[in-house]
């Protein structure tokens, strides 16, 4: 059995203007309602459990690792799933970021899929996700 070290792992904001603040952590259950609105960057998957979150949570932007995508494209499941509520989904691929770690997700992450609700708020795959974070926030009146 490996211990995980969990030093570090508290959500880090990475970024904050007027309006939005950006949040990396390893995983989304590090996450909680006192980020509603904001943008969090992950290194969790992109599936049902996460987009459960992410909707829980109220976030306006949720960042994960496509985690290879699988089987019925079950990696991205909750990132599509979120669109519908106007959640900004976006995963990076798991050859460019470490699955589980937020702070590899915001360095080296580039996307590979972004949802309906990001394809409108201008986010482009094959970018890297710091870039295009950065670009929606400024585009969003920052």
């Amino acid at each position: 059995m490996r211990l995980i070290d969990t030093e570090g792992s508290e959500p880090e904001l990475v970024h904050e203007t007027n309006t939005t603040r950006v949040w990396v952590m390893d995983s989304i259950a590090f996450a909680s309602r006192t980020h509603a609105g904001d943008v969090i960057v992950t290194g969790s998957h992109g599936g049902t459990s996460a987009g459960e979150y992410a909707a829980d949570f109220g976030v306006s932007v949720v960042v994960c690792n496509d985690a290879g995508i699988g089987k019925n494209r079950a990696g991205l499941a909750g990132l599509e799933a979120v669109a519908a509520q106007g959640i900004v989904g976006i995963a990076v691929s798991h050859h460019s970021a470490r699955i589980g770690d937020g702070s590899d997700t915001w360095s080296s992450g580039a996307i590979s899929y972004v949802n309906a609700a990001g394809e409108q708020a201008g986010v482009r795959t094959g970018r890297p996700v710091r870039d295009e974070i950065l670009a929606l926030v400024d585009r969003r009146g920052s």
